[in-house]
């Protein structure tokens, strides 16, 4: 109950400026009627759409100013919006947002998924509920109305910027085959000086080999006519021949290939390269990765120059490259 008391003057004088004490009464509780105002408190986020862009208002903590940030709803992300606004105001050491019911929402979330909900944003370990506002569901056709002008829209864009985009994409397909090659100049020097020993090595095998056929065929003539008669030595050339036989397939069963020269020679001649690598410290797989993306690289740059120049274009460019 409120007991107003007022004082007056008797006398007829100027009016003079009148006092009133108020004097509470009873509980304050009970006296109280809610209050409706339009004025946002200082500390709350308040979300607002203009020209269909969302605004976000809130209070920096070290300028005690109200700031707004316009978010790009399918460009900007939580991380990134998180990161302008430690730039905006330094005092702010840490900032997170989280779902309503407590999880955390990671960096690379984009912001429209975000503002599809209601969501919390601790700021210096200060928590603030911040309210999304439903935006209007558009109709089927409007709907597809929009689609169709995305679609055109980038379609043009497209049209208008393809061969500045290739332009580019050529720059960086010849920049990189150029560091390719410049990796690649110094593992071809090895590779070349280890293939020559490896093949000289494989070459002095085979010769050694003839050598051996040459020396048995000579042992056995010598034996026949000076020494034994054919008689006596035709049983050890049957068995000599078998035993050759016996040989050529164990190789067939250890090695899973045909007794050929040519088939030896490219195992031995990789036997030795491989053995000279590991000496030399040649790693095989890293240079083969990069002949591979070489390869692939001059691909993609031949596919792009058959798209941008004539035939007899592209062949002068292959040739200067």
């Amino acid at each position: 109950m409120m007991l107003l008391r007022a004082s007056w003057s008797r006398r007829l004088r100027p009016p003079t400026p009148q006092v009133l004490r108020v004097k509470l009464c009873g509980n304050l509780k009970s006296c109280q009627s809610p209050l409706y105002s339009t004025v946002v408190p200082p500390d709350e986020i308040t979300i607002n759409y203009r020209h269909g862009l969302p605004l976000i208002t809130l209070t920096l903590p070290s300028r005690k100013e109200r700031c707004q940030f316009v978010v790009k709803p399918m460009l900007s992300t939580v991380g990134s919006f998180l990161q302008d606004l430690q730039n905006e105001d330094r005092g702010v050491k840490k900032a997170a947002i989280f779902t309503a019911d407590g999880s955390e929402i990671a960096n690379s979330t984009l912001m429209g998924i975000l503002l599809m909900n209601d969501f919390k944003l601790v700021i210096n370990k200060i928590t603030y509920h911040v309210k999304c506002p439903k935006k209007e569901k558009l109709s089927n056709e409007h709907t597809t109305e929009m689609e169709n002008m995305k679609s055109l829209v980038h379609r043009l864009f497209t049209a208008l910027h393809l061969e500045e985009f290739q332009k580019k994409r050529e720059h960086h397909l010849l920049e990189k085959i150029d560091n390719l090659k410049g990796q690649l100049q110094p593992l071809e020097e090895m590779k070349a000086r280890i293939e020559a020993r490896s093949e000289a090595k494989s070459s002095g095998l085979l010769w050694t080999g003839l050598a051996l056929l040459s020396m048995q065929g000579g042992a056995l003539a010598w034996l026949t006519w000076w020494v034994y008669s054919w008689d006596i030595m035709e049983p050890v050339t049957y068995f000599i021949t078998f035993a050759n036989s016996m040989v050529f397939f164990a190789y067939f069963i250890v090695t899973r290939q045909d007794y050929t020269y040519s088939a030896i020679k490219s195992r031995q001649f990789l036997h030795f390269f491989h053995k000279k690598s590991n000496q030399q410290h040649f790693d095989v797989v890293q240079y083969n990765k990069l002949k591979e993306d070489l390869a692939k690289a001059k691909e993609s740059l031949n596919q792009l120059r058959r798209s941008l120049y004539l035939p007899a274009q592209v062949e002068e460019l292959d040739e200067k490259n």
